[in-house]
């Protein structure tokens, strides 16, 4: 038990387990992708998955985000909030200065 112990350390336990049926064409592209990486069929799907996953993720939320300003944006130009003590103070100021 000891001896493989150090080979745990730094990466959380594997203990899910994810199965899916391939056709022999995918299997065959997965397994040469994995050999041109230099890692294994598994290695090779579990990295792969996980960067794909990320970046669905990110890009969903990227775009709920930019929804969302763009729906601030347009409720601040059709319904403004009224100004504040400081806002018609530097109104005043800016008057003032420029003479008007």
């Amino acid at each position: 038990m000891m001896r493989n112990s150090h080979k745990l350390r730094g990466r959380p336990a594997r203990r899910e387990r994810l199965e899916a049926r391939i056709t022999p064409d995918q299997k065959r592209l997965i397994e040469r992708a994995a050999l041109l990486r230099g890692t294994s069929v598994s290695e090779f799907v579990i990295v792969s998955a996980q960067q794909a996953a990320t970046a669905t993720i990110e890009e969903c939320e990227a775009m709920k985000l930019r929804d969302e300003a763009r729906d601030a944006f347009v409720n601040a130009i059709l319904q403004p909030p009224s100004p504040n003590k400081a806002a018609r103070a530097a109104a005043a100021r800016y008057k003032k200065i420029m003479g008007l």
